[in-house]
C-alpha cells in the first residue's frame, strides 16, 4: 500500500514537471520578422534575402486569382481565412498559435516569417541572448534545415507542389549570418 502511495506521488510529481516544461515551451510569443530585422540587418541582413524569397510573400499568395481557384476547387471559402491554407502560408498558423507579444510587430500578412524556422523569439531576441547560442536555443532558438521539418508543407498534400529538393530549394532561403565590416 504505501510502496503504491509513493508510486502515486511520484507520477503526480512528474506530471507536474512535464506539465512545466511544456508551459515554459509555450510562453514564447511571436515578435515578428521586423523585429528580428532591426539588429539582423547588421549581420548578413537575412531580412532583405528573405524578403525576396517565396516565404515573405506566402500570405499575399493566397490572395490571388489561382489560389482563389484551388480553393473554390477543393470547396474552401477564402485562402487567407482558411485553415488549410493558413498552415503552410502563417508563421502563427505554422507553429502552433502561440501567443503574438504585445510589444512585438508580428502580423500575419509577413507570410512565413523568421519564427517559423527559428521558433517565437520573444525570449530570445535579446542581443545579450542572441551572442550566446546555447543561451538562444535555451530560450527558444531553433534552426530547421531538415527534409522532415520543410516537407511538413512543401509536400503532395500542397496543391501546387512538384517535387522537393532540400539543397535546391535551401539556396533560395539560406542567410548566412556573418558580421559586416
Amino acid at each position: 500500500m504505501k510502496r503504491h502511495l509513493m508510486l502515486a506521488v511520484g507520477m503526480v510529481v512528474l506530471g507536474g514537471l512535464l506539465g512545466m516544461a511544456s508551459n515554459a515551451m509555450a510562453e514564447h510569443e511571436l515578435v515578428g520578422a521586423s523585429k528580428c530585422k532591426s539588429c539582423h540587418k547588421k549581420i548578413g541582413d537575412p531580412y532583405k534575402i528573405w524578403q525576396g524569397t517565396g516565404h515573405a510573400k506566402a500570405f499575399e499568395a493566397l490572395a490571388s486569382p489561382e489560389a482563389k481557384k484551388i480553393a473554390a476547387d477543393k470547396g474552401l471559402g477564402d485562402p487567407q481565412k482558411e485553415e488549410a491554407c493558413l498552415k503552410c502560408h502563417v508563421t502563427r498558423i505554422f507553429i502552433g498559435n502561440p501567443a503574438v507579444n504585445e510589444k512585438g510587430k508580428y502580423l500575419d500578412t509577413e507570410g512565413v516569417g523568421c519564427e517559423a524556422c527559428h521558433g517565437a523569439g520573444s525570449d530570445y531576441k535579446k542581443k545579450s541572448i542572441m551572442k550566446d547560442h546555447d543561451a538562444s536555443v535555451a530560450n527558444g532558438m531553433t534552426r530547421e534545415k531538415s527534409e522532415a521539418f520543410c516537407t511538413k508543407c512543401h509536400n503532395s498534400e500542397s496543391p501546387t507542389f512538384k517535387e522537393f529538393d532540400l539543397e535546391k530549394y535551401w539556396a533560395k532561403i539560406d542567410h548566412p549570418i556573418t558580421e559586416k565590416k
